[in-house]
């Protein structure tokens, strides 16, 4: 498979400045598989080859990638071009930044368990475990730009960038129990199974419409998987129809229900 993939190509944008307190709140909350990918590609210089190493696919090091872009609101990989290692893959300033912090941290938590355990209360092992994990392909740093109350539900509007806001559905409850407010940071997740993608969606109550370019994409005959770059930056992955006619390259709209969106706080 080739080593330089259109996200790398199309990555252009220019690279944010990464803030050390806001990467290391997100980063307390990125599960280690996806850190140990980007170790990998720090050591080999290559995607395929840390997928390999790591024993994931090349597709699954791909969505490891762009989900701590997206967590760290910069790319973290780009194409090296020239040199000994001309044509493979290295990490940005970024990319780099976020394995330190990740590695001090990590040195950090293990010392305070390793004092913790000493004080043998195995009913508190909960609270000191990692963040859970889930099956939700899309982590979008978001940050809550308005919050309505109705008589048994919450409309919660996360302003993803200055393009996109999406709208999120709660109960009473959760969003009491999570404490929301204007201007809170959060992380907005969905399946990639609940975004459809089209070259044009009818707008609709309910829907929450986004624009970005395509970046990737299965075989436009079959449908499938298509990942779109939104004005951000932010990757979004979703699915198309069989026969949708689009390409890299295109500008295309996604789709997900507010009732699919859940929240997430950091930790």
């Amino acid at each position: 498979m080739a080593e330089t993939p259109d996200p790398l190509r199309q990555s252009a944008s220019p690279e944010k400045i990464a803030d050390p307190i806001g990467l290391t709140q997100q980063l307390g909350s990125i599960v280690d598989k996806r850190l140990d990918i980007l170790r990998r590609i720090q050591d080999t210089g290559s995607i395929s080859e840390a997928a390999r190493t790591a024993g994931v696919s090349y597709k699954a090091a791909w969505q490891a990638i762009e989900t701590l872009s997206n967590l760290a609101g910069s790319p973290l990989v780009e194409k090296n071009v020239g040199g000994v290692k001309g044509g493979g893959t290295r990490l940005t300033p970024v990319g780099l930044q976020v394995v330190k912090l990740a590695t001090r941290l990590a040195a950090a938590r293990a010392a305070v368990l390793a004092d913790f355990e000493t004080e043998h209360v195995p009913e508190l092992a909960n609270l000191s475990a990692p963040t859970l994990r889930t099956s939700m392909r899309n982590h979008l740093p978001a940050v809550v730009s308005k919050v309505e109350h109705g008589p048994a539900r919450v409309r919660v509007y996360l302003k993803i960038d200055d393009e996109n806001t999406v709208r999120a559905t709660l109960t009473q409850e959760s969003a009491q129990l999570m404490g929301l407010t204007h201007g809170m940071k959060v992380l907005a997740l969905s399946k990639a199974t609940a975004v459809e993608v089209a070259a044009h969606i009818p707008h609709s109550a309910g829907c929450n419409i986004l624009r970005g370019t395509i970046v990737r994409m299965s075989r436009a005959e079959k449908g499938g998987e298509v990942t779109l770059r939104l004005a951000g930056g932010l990757s979004l992955v979703g699915f198309s129809r069989r026969n949708h006619g689009l390409k890299v390259g295109d500008i295309a709209e996604a789709n997900l229900s507010a009732q699919s969106i859940v929240i997430g706080l950091f930790t």
